[in-house]
């Protein structure tokens, strides 16, 4: 896949990610949340069944998500379901498990840092450091380093979540 399609398909999962759960959680509106639940787990989904990096990255944070029982609306239930179909109708590359069982558990060591941190310290540094979910960050950058994974995953991994937080900035609540 074209890395210019494949960077577009990361950020607009990442957009579309944070804008179903802002819709959900601050908005109220579950009709959104949806829409932009369906959208994400289109853009996520061509990504993954296209590029095996891509889906050690969105099945790392679908799984860490699911472990940390963080996928508790009907919204992410939608997005799970789209997510998979596409998966299991479209085929996924090759998968080492080991480097799998290391992105799931660097996504669910963010979620469940991102949880707990406020609750057993007040060190800055730890609170912006799972505030901004850095372990997949980390993990992806050394997996890269090490030619585990192209570095353009870890380029595109940071652009995911740079548009997660600017999509924070598109639905206020009133």
């Amino acid at each position: 896949m074209n890395y210019i399609i494949l960077g577009l398909l990361y950020i607009l999962s990442g957009f579309f990610m944070k804008l179903s759960d802002d819709s959900y959680d601050e908005n109220d509106n579950l009709y959104l949340a949806i829409v932009f639940g369906i959208l994400c787990a289109l853009a996520s989904g061509i990504a993954t069944i296209f590029n095996a990096d891509a889906a050690y990255v969105f099945f790392g944070i679908l799984l860490g998500n699911l472990l940390a029982f963080k996928i508790d609306g009907i919204h992410h239930v939608i997005t799970l379901v789209i997510f998979v179909l596409i998966c299991l109708i479209c085929g996924i590359p090759n998968l080492s498990l080991v480097i799998l069982l290391i992105t799931i558990l660097a996504a669910l060591s963010d979620e469940i840092g991102h949880e707990l941190i406020y609750k057993v310290t007040d060190n800055k540094f730890l609170i912006l450091f799972f505030e901004y979910r850095f372990v997949m960050k980390i993990v992806l950058f050394l997996l890269a380093c090490c030619g585990v994974l192209s570095f353009w995953t870890f380029v595109f991994f940071v652009l995911f979540e740079l548009s997660y937080v600017a999509a924070s900035l598109v639905l206020k609540k009133d």
